[in-house]
């Protein structure tokens, strides 16, 4: 039986789907939105944030967006995150055709950190 917020993540699917294989998988109670296995969304709350980076970060504020922000608890202080994933403008949830430049956006910035990740030096694990 699907969830409104199965609906939700539908719709975002079909708003993404121009640009690739696109698809929602569950996760912490939202959706993680992938494009050809890049995670380039997620969907918290019923509400739709892209991935951005600080190349796009400037059109995504000047576009009124908001970023993904979430609290955590460790050893019972309380601390607020923002996390590289801001709301497209409203009117870019009405069609797919209004959603591609924003999608695009949230694309480049995830092919980026992928790009960014595969550069990197492996990790050492410590010998126990």
């Amino acid at each position: 039986m699907a969830t409104p917020g199965d609906d939700f993540a539908a719709h975002c699917v079909e708003l993404l789907q121009p640009l690739g294989a696109a698809r929602a998988k569950r996760m912490f109670g939202g959706h993680g939105l992938y494009v050809d296995d890049l995670m380039v969304g997620l969907i918290a709350q019923e509400q739709l944030y892209l991935k951005t980076d600080a190349q796009t970060l400037p059109r995504w504020q000047d576009a009124g967006g908001r970023p993904f922000v979430y609290e955590s608890r460790r050893d019972g202080v309380v601390k607020t995150a923002a996390m590289s994933y801001w709301t497209p403008p409203e009117e870019a949830i009405e069609s797919p055709a209004a959603m591609q430049p924003w999608a695009r956006l949230a694309l480049e910035a995830a092919l980026r950190a992928q790009a960014a990740k595969a550069s990197r030096p492996a990790r050492k694990t410590a010998k126990r």
